[in-house]
């Protein structure tokens, strides 16, 4: 009796545990790491265990992976055991039927709709759970892949493209519209009550084929212009008077949109540009469709965009660097030993001295150099300004 007591507990709570684990793990990979940083810096418990992990989301499902297989064949041994000492054939058969569907049921399918329907909150939660199961289950990756890692030649290099591909996709469903958009200081528009002749100078200084159109400010965006539809009155030599003739309606779509569902709609309606609002209706910026498809496939550069250096330097000691520039490669260009086992570019340097997404004109300090963020789009570091200070008694050292 006693045995058979300690096999149920043995079953529900290895159930159990696999459950939260699953319920915790999809709400991990569902919480972007921007907001995790965030709540960090608002204090909110676990969120910097959460963010930490987040680091190597890619590692994620096959490490909980390895473990949630192993507490759910845990729970069934037991199971089998006490179904086997206390049934006979037939009904041994449904009861394993139906322990099996049970598993499943509640150790996998109801806490992956938990875990869906709470993004961050469980994350939060059992982030110990989640570092101490992630740890044991790369372990066991490691050591079920380590004799294919030597076999493994010339297909690594599309193996890794194929895994940043699928890693890009996981992520693309969660992205919000606000961290890919173009920000509304850096859009270009034009007025409705603008002569043509300035659309084409505006086109022809930029390279962008469409523009929004605004009526009294920036906040008051009233459709958007595409240059073809000048087209037929430059050859016909009728231009228009002003822009307004010529201007088409524009879709306007909130911030906190997911691109996934943004993409979507913007296939349907065949629209190539959206106008983003904050929740007060301000313009926040802009999105088109290439923003979106370079979420998940990368930077697309065509005919029109200039390759820019990512680094420039002003002066002596100070230099604008993309937040893409590697900082092994920034180390060596200032003279300086920044940290780099946690990131690889200047953007993460920064998030990693922050432990948020920071704001811009913050400042940060290390090893002698002064790191100030000059510019955020969305939740993403685009621009940083660095600042070599001078050592202390340089000067006619010997």
């Amino acid at each position: 009796m006693i045995a058979e007591l300690i096999a149920v507990a043995l079953v529900a709570g290895f159930t159990i545990l696999a459950g939260v684990l699953r319920a915790a793990g999809t709400s991990l990979v569902l919480t972007p790491r921007a907001d995790a940083l965030h709540d960090a810096g608002d204090g909110i418990r676990g969120a910097e265990q959460a963010a930490e992990l987040l680091e190597n989301r890619e590692t994620i499902p096959s490490a909980l992976g390895v473990v949630h297989s192993a507490l759910l064949m845990a729970a069934a041994i037991p199971g089998t055991w006490l179904i086997a000492t206390r049934l006979r054939s037939p009904g041994v058969v449904v009861a394993m039927a139906l322990m099996g569907l049970s598993l499943v049921l509640l150790g996998d399918l109801v806490p992956r709709a938990v875990g869906r329907a709470r993004p961050r909150t469980l994350a939060y939660r059992f982030s110990g759970l989640l570092g101490a199961a992630i740890r044991v289950g790369s372990k066991a990756t490691d050591m079920l892949t380590e004799d294919e890692g030597e076999e493994e030649g010339e297909g690594d290099e599309t193996d890794q493209e194929e895994i940043e591909l699928i890693s890009s996709v996981l992520q693309f469903s969660d992205t919000l519209v606000r961290e890919v958009m173009v920000p509304r200081t850096d859009m270009v528009t034009i007025s409705r009550d603008a002569p043509a002749g300035t659309l084409l100078e505006l086109v022809a200084r930029h390279g962008f084929s469409r523009l929004p159109v605004t009526g009294d400010d920036i906040d008051d965006v009233v459709g958007i212009v595409i240059l073809k539809d000048l087209l037929p009155g430059i050859i016909d030599g009728q231009m228009p008077e002003t822009v307004a003739e010529v201007m088409r309606p524009v879709d306007f779509v909130p911030e906190t949109k997911r691109v996934s569902d943004l993409l979507r709609e913007m296939q349907a309606s065949k629209a190539h540009m959206a106008v983003v609002v904050d929740e007060y209706g301000g313009t926040a910026g802009l999105v088109t469709i290439e923003d979106l498809l370079e979420e998940l496939v990368g930077e697309i550069v065509d005919e029109y965009d200039d390759e820019e250096p990512l680094i420039v330097q002003e002066q002596e000691g100070v230099w604008v660097v993309d937040a893409r520039f590697p900082v092994e490669e920034l180390s060596e260009e200032v003279g300086a030993d920044l940290p780099d086992e946690d990131w690889d570019t200047v953007g993460g340097l920064v998030l990693g001295l922050a432990g948020r997404v920071p704001r811009e004109g913050e400042r940060f300090d290390v090893d002698g150099v002064s790191l100030v963020v000059t510019r955020v789009q969305g939740r993403r570091v685009s621009e940083v300004r660095v600042e070599k200070e001078p050592r202390v008694g340089a000067e006619g050292s010997a």
